[in-house]
């Protein structure tokens, strides 16, 4: 029977294949548009996709993260290019952690805080769990700003409508 962590690795590799793609069609020149006022900006947007590897390693090899004692600074990224190997950098950390974990610590605890501000109470399992939605979600939002700049979108599960069927 295959283990969480296995599981989770072979998520991991099946999702970096469409964000990868995804992440190489940022445009440099488009780093501070958004579609709307309340919207990240799509540099912010990318880079927080990029990093979000970062926090499978956080679950496995910690028991909390504290935005008072460790702020979220992640890397400046100015291109498609450079997304795409700071993904990489914090895919394969994930990777190596999930290779090198048991199951048995999936069930410990693990907060989200700010000092004494509580955001989320999970265990090792749900942050983990909670990292791939993200990866997931905010993808998903990058595809919608692509489109409004009218960059042909790349099919992640299947093909787009950019590309030619069959």
């Amino acid at each position: 029977m295959i283990t969480f962590m296995e599981s989770f690795l072979k998520e991991l590799e099946q999702e970096s294949i469409g964000t990868r793609k995804m992440l190489a069609l940022v445009p440099a020149d488009k780093a501070d548009w958004k579609p709307h006022e309340k919207s990240m900006k799509l540099k912010d947007l990318a880079t927080h996709i990029a990093d979000l590897p970062s926090w499978i390693t956080k679950g496995l090899t910690t028991n909390e993260l504290d935005f008072a004692t460790e702020p979220y600074n992640p890397a400046d990224c100015k291109n498609g290019e450079e997304l795409v190997k700071y993904y990489d950098k914090n895919a394969e950390e994930a990777k190596q952690n999930l290779l090198k974990s048991k199951d048995s610590i999936l069930q410990e605890a693990w907060i989200l805080r700010n000092g004494e501000i509580i955001y989320a109470k999970l265990t090792k399992h749900e942050i983990i769990r909670h990292s791939y939605s993200q990866i997931v979600h905010h993808r998903a939002q990058l595809g919608v700003y692509l489109r409004l700049l009218n960059i042909p979108i790349p099919g992640v599960y299947g093909p787009s409508a950019d590309e030619p069927m069959g």
